[in-house]
């Protein structure tokens, strides 16, 4: 990997989060069914997984499926859910063997029963894990997250267990799906959009974001390298003046 400003190491992120776009128009290019696209999709996820643990990447979060996606055609979503039932299924022992921790965030409620409960058990099987933290987003909106944030503190206060003037950015986090993962620190989107559509709007507040036109079939360890190489030109700053 390259090195950054004035040839200095390296940085690597702590926290890289991944819009993955592109499975369908990938698939569509090549005369496939979008269904195929997604599946391949699946399979770079397994493997950028492996490459951002190896690069020491702490957490990755990937983007796999919206609050907004129930409104795609039935066989679509029917294909991405099985994908998902498939990665729950087979992925323990990946998991425990590279000591990967998952959590799933979004509105799992909202989930078929059988895929809550094979993503419970993943979820209790690695959280003794201490490798990467590996957070899949499903059935996923960063405003549903809010929202739902919201809900639990406003429940709170009813109770008299907390009083407006102590509610704060902190307790709001605490309350998100990701509680006790630090923000993202590079936000990456595959094939050309430039937009984050919902996806960690709270946590991205000061996220470096990054857009390839490639496609995530497509996306391998050499683009994540060229996007932490980018990351590695950015002065991050949080509203500050340039050091």
């Amino acid at each position: 990997m390259e090195q950054g400003d004035n040839s200095q190491e390296t940085r690597i992120p702590a926290h890289v989060a991944i819009i993955m776009d592109g499975n369908g128009r990938w698939a569509k290019k090549r005369g496939l069914p979008r269904t195929v696209g997604h599946a391949q999709g699946a399979k770079v996820v397994e493997q950028i997984l492996e490459d951002a643990d190896d690069m020491g990447i702490k957490y990755l979060t990937v983007y796999a499926f919206s609050t907004e996606n129930w409104a795609r055609p039935a066989t679509e979503v029917k294909a991405l859910m099985n994908l998902l039932r498939t990665y729950m299924k087979t992925s323990l022992a990946k998991c425990a063997k590279n000591n990967v921790r998952v959590r799933v965030i979004g509105d799992k409620s909202k989930l078929d029963a059988d895929l809550q409960d094979s993503i419970a058990g993943l979820e209790a099987d690695t959280a003794g894990n201490t490798g990467i933290g590996f957070q899949i987003a499903i059935n996923y909106g960063g405003r549903d997250e809010i929202t739902r944030a919201v809900r639990k503190i406003a429940a709170k206060a009813a109770a008299g267990e907390i009083r407006p003037e102590e509610i704060t950015s902190e307790s709001i986090s605490d309350s998100l799906d990701t509680a006790g993962i630090p923000d993202p620190d590079l936000l990456i989107r595959t094939c050309g959009e430039q937009r984050t559509s919902n996806f960690l709007i709270w946590q991205c507040a000061y996220s470096e974001f990054y857009f390839t036109q490639t496609a995530w079939p497509d996306f391998t360890k050499k683009d994540l390298e060229e996007a932490i190489d980018a990351y590695n030109h950015r002065e991050r700053r949080y509203g500050g003046l340039i050091r």
